[in-house]
């Protein structure tokens, strides 16, 4: 079990209130043979360019991100420990798994028991990840470890596969301490993705829900943060030519509403348009920089932003197991 009030990083166990300013849903390697074939606008397989854009993150004062590219998928343990080594901001790499149709090299995964998953998803926490996350040739064993461990659905909703994973990350926090993060598509499925860790036996106050500002409607969001989950926001990057933006908007008015402590904030940058060491923009950095002006516009001023950007990430991240 991760030692209580820690944070697993890909470069080892720091104290949860080192972390600082920390964004929630990030994609800084995503290297799949399937990716770049079939999605080749989020391939991100270069150390260089990710040390660049994480590099202008911490000039803006960014401390720490959640590499949220689970098992399988196009993880790159190695490569986010050499951005985290060259950068200084610390990575909460995760385990777990994403979409079903990220599977393909590995259909076989999308069939195993709730322990087999459970078991490998410990492993990946307690004692390190696969260099070649199981999918770009042999295993190559490292002390890499993964800090939080990544649920998902999509349109299909809670199917067979998805009670067995969703069952693998209940049992892989309990056992490690760590968080669930989990992919809402499209913003939806929150609820019953809510509904089934409930089930299952898992602590809400553990789940962080991403991208789930995609969906505007406050009575969702509402239903959801009454039952003690996280959500964590991150259209603001593709929201950037509004003076205000929807994402923003909606941060004011769930803050206003009491659920300050709930709410936190990442870019889900998986796109290469969206980094400026790839020629696009606004880049990662935008959100620590500029944003935080249309923040303060939307009525959210310093204090809750320190909550958006380091309280609620540090209680969340930090783990809940046994005292060092």
């Amino acid at each position: 079990m991760i030692p209580k009030g820690l944070v697993r990083t890909v470069t080892g166990d720091v104290p949860a209130g080192d972390l600082g300013v920390t964004y929630m849903h990030e994609h800084l390697i995503i290297d799949s043979p399937l990716v770049a074939r079939r999605w080749p606008h989020i391939a991100l397989d270069d150390v260089a360019s990710a040390v660049d854009e994480v590099s202008a993150c911490a000039g803006a004062g960014v401390g720490a991100m959640v590499d949220a590219m689970p098992a399988w998928s196009g993880r790159g343990p190695v490569r986010l420990f050499d951005i985290s080594t060259a950068t200084g901001v610390n990575i909460v790499m995760a385990t777990g798994m994403h979409t079903t149709k990220y599977y393909e090299p590995v259909p076989h995964v999308l069939d195993m028991h709730e322990d087999a998953l459970a078991a490998a998803f410990i492993g990946d926490i307690m004692d390190g990840t696969d260099a070649n996350d199981g999918i770009r040739g042999e295993p190559e064993p490292t002390t890499v470890r993964s800090g939080i461990v990544k649920v998902a659905t999509d349109d299909a909703g809670m199917t067979p596969h998805a009670w067995r994973l969703f069952a693998a990350a209940v049992e892989t926090a309990r056992v490690t301490g760590c968080a669930v993060l989990t992919h809402c598509e499209d913003g939806r499925g929150a609820i019953e993705q809510r509904d089934a860790l409930a089930d299952l036996g898992g602590d809400l106050h553990r789940v962080v829900m991403s991208h789930t500002d995609k969906v505007v409607d406050p009575g969702y969001h509402r239903d959801l943060l009454a039952s003690g989950v996280t959500l964590e926001f991150d259209q603001a990057l593709r929201e950037r030519e509004g003076a205000v933006g929807g994402t923003a908007k909606t941060l004011a008015d769930l803050m206003g509403s009491g659920f300050e402590d709930q709410l936190m904030l990442g870019t889900d940058g998986a796109r290469r348009s969206l980094w400026t060491s790839l020629g696009g923009s606004p880049g990662l950095a935008w959100m620590a920089g500029p944003y935080r002006r249309l923040l303060e516009a939307s009525g959210i001023d310093e204090t809750l932003q320190e909550k958006l950007f380091v309280e609620n990430p540090k209680r969340v991240l930090a783990s809940r197991g046994t005292e060092p």
